[in-house]
């Protein structure tokens, strides 16, 4: 019986083992994270902020080990004034790239045709030799839509704006945890640097009708053409699902089966990526495993899909440990804590870098991300802005380096 009873522990502790293992490979791995700073957040900033500025903190970030920055937005000045000079930023970026030992992916919001135009005008005048069309395919082919009534607010030149371990638990987790160290980075040059889009949608039909004055069915349609003509430039495409987990308007019960299905109707027009966004920070874990699961079940794969939580409700952290365990490896998140939206009144911004970055550090996972330089940077930029830096790693990290 003895022996009975001591086999039973052993499987027990052996089936124990199992399971630890399992949710250990859950949490490690390379995690791509997509800052959205120079572009989400600062679109809802009231203080103007300057090219020279914007410039500099794009500077500043491709020195942490971040391989995506969103960098501006092709929106009509008058919805969003803090993006009104991307094309200067588009144009410096190509003409006189940050030096970095790594290739940087540069993004920039696209809401429309024109807006797509407008960037690759800016493009083509400053590396006429990069943006050309395919041969297979030409502009003609992505055709414009009948553009919707406007908004009674607005009634002239409308046009949509942005949504926009066994570890010592007091121990700090390391500096750098990426595939390679900082000190020995690609060979790769700058001028490898790529320039991408995105474009958005929504989950609900009341954000879509205030955010872009037309139905979700309608913003699909849109996206199809900017899509078309941006494929045919050969520039990668991400896609936005905004209030994903929560609507200003209808409330945090959005149906994750219509997430699910807007999704898979942006992957099949040709979106690479599609970034599913907590816009409103009304996430909880359960929601989000729930939305999680709905996208599983439409067949659409943890590679093609990023996830954007803003931290509103403090559960930005909670959310993207949620997105991890299900084989979520691609996150946004902003410097200092920077963003809002707009169209969500009381939304605060992303979830920071720096506090994502730790906490994905301190689970295994590898980044490749600097947390003291992401740190500078979130106290510096909230300096610039004269607001509060909203990230509390980054300024326990600073006071720690400053004792």
């Amino acid at each position: 019986m003895a022996k009975a009873r001591s086999f039973s522990l052993i499987a027990q502790v052996s089936k124990l083992n199992r399971s630890l293992s399992t949710t250990s490979r859950k949490y490690t791995g390379e995690i791509r994270i997509v800052e959205v700073g120079p572009r989400d957040g600062l679109q809802n900033e009231k203080k103007s902020i300057s090219f020279e500025t914007k410039l500099e903190l794009i500077k500043r970030l491709t020195g942490t080990g971040v391989r995506t920055i969103e960098a501006g937005s092709f929106v009509a000045p008058k919805w969003v004034p803090q993006m009104a000079n991307s094309a200067d930023v588009l144009n410096h970026l190509l003409g006189h790239p940050p030096t970095t030992p790594y290739p940087i992916t540069y993004n920039y919001l696209v809401p429309n045709l024109k807006g797509l135009r407008n960037l690759l005008k800016t493009a083509n005048e400053a590396k006429p030799d990069e943006f050309q069309p395919d041969t297979s395919t030409s502009e003609n082919d992505a055709k414009d839509l009948p553009t919707p009534p406007p908004s009674p607010k607005e009634q002239e030149d409308a046009e949509p704006a942005p949504i926009t371990s066994t570890q010592d638990p007091n121990e700090m987790p390391s500096n750098t945890s990426g595939l390679k160290d900082p000190a020995e980075p690609d060979k790769s040059s700058a001028s490898s640097s790529q320039t991408e889009i995105s474009l958005f949608t929504a989950a609900t039909e009341a954000f879509s009708k205030a955010n872009t004055n037309c139905s979700v069915a309608e913003s699909l349609e849109r996206c199809k053409d900017i899509v078309s003509l941006a494929k045919s430039h050969s520039i990668r495409v991400r896609g936005y699902v905004s209030v994903a987990l929560g609507c200003p308007y209808e409330g945090p019960d959005v149906a994750p089966s219509k997430v699910a299905e807007i999704t898979t109707s942006l992957l099949e027009m040709g979106v690479d990526e599609v970034s599913v966004a907590d816009t409103t920070g009304m996430g909880t874990a359960p929601r989000t495993r729930d939305l999680l699961k709905a996208l599983s079940a439409n067949g659409i794969a943890n590679q093609d899909l990023a996830l954007h939580f803003h931290d509103t409700y403090g559960q930005a952290l909670v959310n993207a440990v949620v997105g991890l365990e299900h084989g979520i490896r691609t996150f946004d998140s902003s410097v200092g804590g920077l963003g809002g939206c707009p169209y969500s009144k009381g939304a605060t911004g992303n979830v920071a870098t720096e506090d994502l970055v730790y906490c994905l550090h301190s689970l295994g996972a590898t980044t490749g991300i600097d947390v003291e330089k992401m740190a500078e940077i979130g106290s510096w930029i909230s300096g610039e802005l004269e607001r509060p830096n909203d990230s509390r790693t980054g300024k326990a990290v600073l006071a720690r380096l400053r004792t």
